[in-house]
């Protein structure tokens, strides 16, 4: 691969499968996991073996994808594939747990979301989920390699963002429908102002540094309008 490219996603993971026989194979993917801000996200996705819908060949990265994009194929993807779920883990569980552990509980959670129980599951990363009891396979880059990963991440990008957006609502001083919750510069600028709100991750050594009064719970001038 030359430099500044990436390769395009491809079903061979799941085809490999499929040739034994293994039909319900999950792609996994988490987003959220650098943000200051907000729950992290997972998706699983079960292509169907025997189509080839035309987005198939869309799908990337959700990191790639203008939000446009993202919005579209996500849609197809609930309507084409053979299985899909949604899983997260709450501010307070990333505080809990460590954003590690909250991520592997998206991603079950996910997994436990499929309408169908997946016989094989393909992971996004370097490590396989240990609270999942399935064969499982993880693939660095896999979002990138892998179509029902990729797939995954456009789910839970997608689904993160609209979540984002409502609490934007809640707390409009942040600028969450923005920035998503991440370490923007507008972002620093109003916690250094306003301090943290109980969506922000206190664990979190930028949130910390930032961190001091008491949270704000809601906004009430964000509840009016």
């Amino acid at each position: 691969m030359t430099a500044g490219t990436r390769p395009l996603p491809s079903t061979s993971f799941e085809e490999a499968f499929w040739a034994c026989g293994e039909t319900l194979i999950a792609g996994v993917d988490e987003v959220g996991r650098g943000p200051l801000a907000g729950p992290v996200y997972a998706a699983a996705v079960i292509l169907d073996p025997k189509r080839r819908p035309g987005w198939l060949s869309e799908v990337r990265d959700s990191k790639v994808l203008p939000a446009g994009e993202r919005e579209r194929l996500a849609q197809a993807i609930r309507a084409g594939a053979a299985a899909y779920g949604i899983g997260w883990s709450t501010v307070p569980e990333i505080d809990a747990w460590g954003i590690t552990a909250a991520n592997r509980m998206a991603m079950v959670r996910a997994l436990q979301a499929l309408e169908a129980l997946p016989q094989r599951v393909l992971i996004d990363g370097p490590q396989t989920l240990p609270n999942y009891r399935a064969p499982q396979k993880a693939i660095v880059d896999g979002d990138a390699l892998c179509c029902s990963i990729a797939a995954a991440s456009i789910v839970a990008k997608v689904a993160r963002d609209e979540v984002m957006c409502r609490l934007d609502t809640l707390f409009p001083r942040y600028g969450f429908a923005a920035h998503k919750g991440y370490a923007t510069k507008s972002h620093l600028d109003a916690l250094d102002q306003y301090g943290p709100c109980v969506q922000h991750r206190r664990s979190w050594l930028a949130v910390q540094r930032r961190g001091a009064g008491a949270l704000v719970e809601v906004e009430v001038d964000s509840a009016e309008g």
